[in-house]
């Protein structure tokens, strides 16, 4: 993969912050409870925490895309 893409459905998550805890340099709950993606576009060295943190979101929430070129 080239590169890639993360976002969040922000109308679908919930702040709990399962994603912060696996990939803390791309995602973050802040003090006002909202999710904040730190790196649309991550280093590919993260590619793997990343979509762990995508496929581990109970909400299903993160979605993780291969960016155009």
């Amino acid at each position: 993969m080239a590169g890639y893409t993360v976002s969040a459905d922000f109308d679908l998550c919930e702040s709990n912050a399962v994603c912060m805890g696996i990939a803390p340099e791309v995602f973050e709950v802040r003090e006002d409870n909202f999710l904040y993606v730190l790196q649309e576009h991550p280093p590919e060295a993260l590619l793997d925490r990343v979509r762990e943190a995508v496929d581990s979101c109970p909400k299903r929430a993160l979605s993780l895309r291969p960016t155009a070129e």
